[in-house]
């Protein structure tokens, strides 16, 4: 696989469950993008190394928002914080709606 390709690849499922194996694969990613680019500019300037990884880490960011796991896991959050804003409402209004009718437990 050429640099070329492998710093444009796709990341796997695998890179994106853990933020070490994620670190890796951005450093992989990162020093495989500046060895082409130093066949054109030697030595890179420190601008030039933080662009090649600030943009990476934009690919990373990118892969893991789009990721199925990612959404779920944002469910499963986005779920529990629902729930508990939630119940502070019902323990706030519970008086007045216990007053109309809805009842503690469902039948």
């Amino acid at each position: 696989m050429t640099d070329e390709k492998r710093s444009s690849q796709s990341y796997s499922p695998e890179e994106l469950l853990s933020f070490d194996r994620l670190k890796r694969a951005v450093i992989s990613r990162v020093l495989d993008k500046a060895e082409s680019t130093m066949g054109e500019e030697f030595p890179l300037s420190s601008e030039r190394v933080a662009g090649l990884i600030k943009d990476e880490w934009q690919r990373a960011k990118e892969a893991v928002r789009s990721s199925p796991a990612a959404r779920e896991a944002f469910r499963k959050y986005l779920e529990g914080t629902v729930s508990s804003q939630i119940e502070g409402l019902i323990k706030a209004d519970k008086e007045e709606l216990g007053a109309m009718g809805v009842a503690e437990k469902s039948l």
